[in-house]
């Protein structure tokens, strides 16, 4: 069985699924998918992405918001607010998604940053995992973790870094979770990135509906094409699919403990 470890599920069209999430769902139990991590990206919109999948279990969710989504003093959440939402949320196993991206937007670099330490203190207080999105900010990232990330772990998700952000992550607790990009043939440097690391370290997550794997590239991204991800780590890792899925599903339950009590 595998396990969508980051996804947008009420972000997607489900218009092939007569707009329902059971008929997803079970989409993805026909390919054995046994669960799936519904991940926040801003507290607006979080009560309604609550509402839509608290009647499944199999869906795990987060809680935070997403760099791009911090823009002034305004939009971050301060640390007890952050605690307080999380415990008021069972269905919580997470942080985040929280984080920096200074490729698309640097001129916020200091909400940014700011938003990030309150995510990792929450965690840290919770002690409960955090799901950071990171581009173009690795020493920024690595050392806002290592300086305020605590005891509490986390998982790099969707990862286009370069190994040696990936080891530095990993010695700080750290999973690294790998997306559809891998199978893109451009794609050769993240490639070698799986070829380096211990599978024991690694997650593997759709992202969507973003960023569809091959050979369903361009189009909407669902958590059942989370079977294509983990074929091509299989392949780079030259490993069987359900070698892989047996210990990416071990990874996520050792990380998102609390998941095992829903």
């Amino acid at each position: 069985m595998l396990i969508d470890s980051h996804c947008h599920l009420d972000k997607l069209d489900l218009t092939d699924f007569q707009h329902s999430l059971d008929g997803l769902l079970d989409a993805c139990a026909q390919r054995n998918i046994s669960r799936m991590l519904c991940v926040s990206v801003d507290l607006q919109d979080f009560k309604g992405m609550y509402r839509q999948i608290a009647n499944f279990p199999q869906v795990d969710a987060s809680l935070g918001v997403h760099p791009l989504h911090v823009k002034t003093a305004a939009d971050i959440v301060a640390v007890d607010q952050l605690v307080a939402l999380v415990k008021a949320h069972a269905k919580v196993v997470a942080v985040g998604e929280t984080g920096l991206d200074y490729y698309y937007d640097a001129d916020a670099k200091e909400q940014q940053r700011q938003s990030f330490i309150h995510h990792l203190q929450a965690a840290d207080v919770l002690n409960m995992p955090t799901i950071v999105h990171t581009r173009d900010a690795r020493e920024d990232t690595i050392a806002l973790i290592d300086a305020y990330g605590g005891s509490a772990a986390g998982v790099l998700h969707c990862f286009t870094e370069s190994l040696e952000m990936a080891q530095q992550a990993i010695e700080l607790g750290y999973l690294i979770s790998i997306s559809g990009i891998v199978t893109f043939k451009n794609s050769k440097a993240l490639q070698d990135v799986v070829r380096a690391l211990p599978l024991e370290k690694l997650l593997v997550e759709t992202d969507s509906p973003y960023l569809a794997p091959v050979p369903y590239r361009g189009g909407q991204n669902l958590p059942k094409y989370v079977v294509e991800v983990a074929q091509c780590v299989a392949d780079i890792k030259g490993v069987s699919l359900d070698k892989v899925a047996e210990v990416t599903t071990d990874n996520y339950h050792r990380l998102f403990s609390r998941a095992a009590d829903q």
